[in-house]
């Protein structure tokens, strides 16, 4: 047996509890009973109550008490095998670690911004295989086609300016690698598509031509133009002298967005371009009405699992019947009158009791 939920462990810290405070109330009964009564008349008036029935309904109380908290738990034995199906796309995200990403007309950066949008990309993907390719002057896959989402966010903490010591912009690398990614055409029947996410600046080569081989393979790719038209000035760290980065006339040097080359990737493709504004990257957007509209979804992965019986009704029918049980179950001894007017010596004994309390109460 094994519990599915620990979160109401705590709950049973409330038994030793109540067992003191009942322990503690049925000590200051009998302490106030003999205060009350003389020791003549206590056996006739209590007799009739049963201590042994008064702790029977304590035990009840807290046996059921236990068995309901129990259930809160979970209590889970036995299982049976569920076969789990996962249908989704494959894709890549392709991001551009140069150091034009620095460029901090996005908040924090351009770099830091995508990372983040990524991350909540990754979240709420369903099915879905990921993988991703990192470019800078060059390119190469930092994560192959996954479904484990929580080791492609690892890879994408390492994913930095510092990551490819190559400088420069190379989407058309980029796009070629992420096209090794994919199975060959013909061996698999999920839809293909990939994510690029970039500021355009390419310094080489030819995006379009390998924009013409991903649509021979069937792949669709998105472009995202992350930074600002008007261009920002790229940061350059403290070890490289700090301030901003300049080309060699000694003038700053301005990171642009280059929309048209990321537009054509994208019409070419039979994908979207999307301009990020002020960092708003709608990646959940491409996702729900771009990729799984428009790229088909198949069976990536079949398995089975081992689902755990739940068996919580038992423990909380037994505490409620535990309690109930304890409510029904009177104080007083078998045979014994539920009423004092039925006993004439009895009766007598407490109107003399009342009479004589009447008189101290007056003196």
């Amino acid at each position: 047996m094994r519990f599915g939920d620990l979160t109401y462990l705590w709950l049973f810290w409330i038994i030793p509890v109540l067992v003191a405070f009942l322990a503690w109330a049925h000590r200051r009964r009998r302490q106030l009973v003999r205060n009350f009564l003389s020791p003549n008349l206590e056996p006739v008036l209590m007799g009739q109550i049963s201590q042994t029935r008064r702790i029977w309904k304590s035990i009840l109380l807290l046996a059921g008490m236990v068995f309901v908290f129990l259930s809160l738990l979970r209590p889970q034995w036995g299982y049976h095998w569920e076969d789990i199906q996962r249908r989704g796309s494959d894709i890549v995200i392709v991001l551009d670690v140069s150091k034009s990403m620095l460029a901090e007309d996005i908040k924090p950066s351009r770099l830091e911004r995508a990372r983040q949008k990524i991350k909540d990309l990754v979240g709420m993907m369903e099915g879905d295989r990921v993988g991703l390719v990192a470019f800078a002057g060059t390119a190469f896959i930092q994560c192959p086609l996954t479904l484990d989402y929580g080791a492609l966010n690892m890879f994408l903490d390492y994913a930095d300016t510092d990551l490819i010591p190559l400088p420069g912009t190379a989407i058309e690398k980029a796009i070629k690698e992420s096209i090794k990614i994919f199975e060959p055409s013909g061996s698999s029947q999920a839809g293909r598509a990939v994510i690029l996410i970039t500021d355009g600046e390419d310094h080489e080569g030819d995006p379009v031509q390998s924009a013409e081989e991903a649509k021979k393979e069937g792949i669709r790719i998105y472009t995202i133009g992350i930074g600002q038209e008007s261009g920002a000035p790229i940061p350059v760290s403290g070890e490289e002298g700090g301030g901003f980065k300049k080309d060699k006339s000694g003038s700053l040097v301005i990171s642009r967005l280059n929309e048209e080359v990321l537009q054509k990737i994208a019409l070419i493709t039979g994908g979207s371009y999307v301009h990020s504004v002020a960092g708003d990257i709608d990646l959940e957007k491409i996702y729900r009405e771009g990729i799984r509209q428009e790229v088909s979804r198949t069976e990536l992965k079949s398995t089975r699992r081992k689902r755990m019986e739940e068996r919580f009704q038992w423990p909380l029918l037994l505490g409620i019947v535990l309690i109930a049980a304890g409510e029904m179950l009177g104080e007083r001894k078998r045979g014994a009158s539920r009423s004092l007017g039925r006993q004439p010596a009895l009766r007598n004994i407490w109107v003399s009791f009342k009479s004589k309390f009447k008189t101290q109460k007056s003196k």
